[in-house]
């Protein structure tokens, strides 16, 4: 079970936007409206669909050689982040919140698997992009409800 989490909203909300996908934190409008209500095991339902789509992301672009040197570098850059989280899901944090100021990504204990990918920044975009698609895809599947008419 996670420890307690008072939100994971990263303070760009779109669903008051009219967005069923928030493109902050990738959170359905309803769990957004209904967090505070929501007991610790559906808030860790919502934290674990969203670390399960975080990795798989990740898993094909990074690779973590270094864990206790990445979480030493969260830790002196202040980067908020999850520790019982899979460290995957630290870079994904990381460059959401630092991708312009790393140099070296070595330096901060992960590797680019993707030879194509050279600029942190790029791969900040598409790992946010895919984020938000697969959220988007995930809620359609499962919890929006289609209107249909009477023709």
């Amino acid at each position: 079970m996670r420890k307690s989490v008072k939100t994971p909203c990263v303070g760009i909300c779109s669903t008051g936007l009219g967005d069923e996908v928030c493109k902050g934190c990738k959170r359905y409008q309803h769990e957004i409206i209904d967090w505070n209500s929501y007991n610790q095991t559906e808030k860790s339902f919502v934290l674990n669909r969203l670390e399960f789509l975080k990795v798989q992301i990740m898993e094909p672009k990074i690779s973590v050689f270094d864990e206790e040197l990445l979480k030493a570098k969260l830790l002196d850059h202040k980067v908020k982040f999850e520790e019982e989280n899979n460290p995957l899901c630290w870079v994904f944090d990381l460059l959401r919140t630092g991708s312009k100021s790393i140099k070296n990504s070595e330096d901060f204990g992960f590797k680019l698997l993707d030879r194509n990918i050279d600029d942190l920044g790029e791969l900040k975009k598409e790992m946010e992009e895919e984020l938000f698609e697969l959220s988007e895809a995930h809620y359609d599947r499962y919890y929006k409800v289609e209107k249909y008419t009477n023709v």
